[in-house]
This record gives C-alpha cells, sequence and structure tokens, in this order.
C-alpha cells in the first residue's frame, strides 16, 4: 500500500467505447493484467503491474457518444465533500458526485476554471497506485491549461499546493506542484498558436525501460506517436495516443540529457 499526500496525483483511468481492444492494447504495451470489478460499476477494469494496481478502464457509457476516449487523472483527498466546496467556491465546476464507491472509497469528476477536467480521490479500501517511477507504472501527471495563472492560483487553492514556476516566457510556461517540498505534479502552459482543438487536460505520464522501443511497440500495436522522443534533465519521453484516441505519455527516467531549470 501507497499512501499519498493531500493533492498528489494517486490514480488514473481511461475512459474507452472497446475495452476488449483497449485491454488487447495496453496489456501487450505495458505488460498490465486484468481485473473486472462488479457488475453494478458497469465493467470498471483495474489494471495490474506486476500484481499491483496500476491504472484502470472504464467502458463509455450510455450517452457519453460525443465524449472522446481520454485518460483522468485523481487527486488525493482525505475529505472529498470538503474539496467539492472548495472546487465550487473558488470558481470550479463539479462535473460527477461527491459519490461513495463502497467499499474502496469515494470520488467526484470537476473542471478547473480554465477547463482542464480532473477526478478526486478519498480512499477506502481502494488506495490508489500500488507501485509508481517503474517501468509499467505511473511516473508523472501535468496538467495543461491555456490560463496557467488561473489554473495555478485554483490547485494551489483547492490543495495544499506550492506552485514553483521553473521557467516563464511567451514561448514556455512550466511549473511544479510541491507538497511538503516533493515535485508532485507538472503545469503545461499550452502555447498559444496550439491548435483551438487541443483542449486543456490533465497528460499521464507511464514509466517504461526504453522509450524509443516502447514508442515502436505502440506503433506496431496501432497506437500514434504525436510528439517526440526527445531528451530532456527529467528522462527521454514522447507524447502518443493509444489506438482509439486517448493521449498519454510514455518516458524513460534513466536517460537524462542537460540539468533540471531551477526556479524563476
Amino acid at each position: 500500500m501507497t499512501a499519498y499526500p493531500e493533492g498528489a496525483p494517486c490514480w488514473a483511468d481511461v475512459t474507452l467505447p472497446d475495452m476488449e481492444a483497449g485491454k488487447r492494447f495496453y496489456g501487450e504495451l505495458f505488460g498490465w493484467t486484468f481485473e473486472t470489478g462488479p457488475q453494478e460499476y458497469g465493467g470498471y477494469t483495474q489494471a495490474y503491474s506486476d500484481g499491483e494496481p496500476a491504472a484502470a478502464l472504464a467502458p463509455q457509457m450510455p450517452g457519453q457518444n460525443d465524449v472522446p476516449p481520454a485518460w483522468t487523472v485523481y487527486f488525493d483527498t482525505p475529505d472529498v465533500s470538503a474539496t467539492a466546496g472548495r472546487i465550487r467556491d473558488h470558481g470550479g465546476e463539479t462535473l460527477m458526485g461527491p459519490m461513495e464507491v463502497a467499499p474502496f472509497g469515494s470520488m467526484l469528476m470537476a473542471r478547473d476554471p480554465a477547463g482542464v477536467r480532473f477526478g478526486v480521490w478519498q480512499e477506502g479500501t481502494h488506495h490508489g497506485f500500488g507501485k509508481r517511477d517503474e517501468p509499467g507504472a505511473f511516473c508523472w501527471a501535468e496538467v495543461h491549461t491555456r490560463d496557467a495563472a488561473r489554473t495555478d492560483e485554483f490547485f494551489t487553492t483547492v490543495f495544499p499546493i506550492d506552485a514553483k514556476l521553473l521557467e516563464s516566457t511567451a514561448e514556455m510556461d512550466y511549473a511544479v506542484w510541491m507538497i511538503h517540498g516533493e515535485p508532485r505534479t507538472g503545469r503545461y502552459r499550452i502555447p498559444a498558436d496550439a491548435p483551438a482543438e487541443l483542449a486543456p487536460h490533465v497528460e499521464v505520464y507511464f514509466s517504461v525501460a526504453d522509450c524509443d522501443q516502447a514508442v515502436a511497440n505502440l506503433q506496431r500495436l496501432g497506437g500514434r506517436l504525436v510528439r517526440g522522443p526527445m531528451d530532456s534533465p527529467y528522462g527521454r519521453f514522447a507524447a502518443v495516443t493509444d489506438p482509439q484516441g486517448a493521449s498519454f505519455a510514455l518516458i524513460d527516467t534513466s536517460t537524462t540529457t542537460g540539468e533540471p531549470a531551477g526556479t524563476v
């Protein structure tokens, strides 16, 4: 069991129209195995890496045909109802919940004032990621927004997060959200000239042993390379989509280039 502080990413799931195709793709890409939950939860399927909870696949519900496949990142809270109140008080919107998912925990879906959709999780018997920062497991979450100042202000008010700006130029604006002095989430400003259809979202990064090989495997399985692979001080990474269009990122943290940026 891994304990997560309030405001830290603690879980991620992907909503897909074709669950069987999703299991084949992610099972081959990451070596995941799967277990479908009770029928009352609509076929929600947990993925395991080496026997530890790694993520989940969720079926697209009736009436969601206009909602594109997407990964959702959940932030930890000790009190989902109190977090929902802060979300609404500070200009955000609750889209679903708070609701109890007995006995696993309680959750809500929300959107920040800049349009970033995210989840919140209060653990019960489900504690979140069973492992992280290893191949086949969650590694990092990055909030992509078109209004960096508004998103920073919102999340640092709703959660006990301290935003540290690493770079702020016309070309690049990036902050790291710290909890108890430890980096937990990145915040990236979407460039003004980015395509209008690139919506604000939270990008989930999964660790791989070799980024280039993982990209080759992804493409063989029908996924699409969006950007990269490219080197960084934090690892060699690539932005990709699965065959159904859900975006995520792959990163090999053992292959780093250059020195990490300092704070502005």
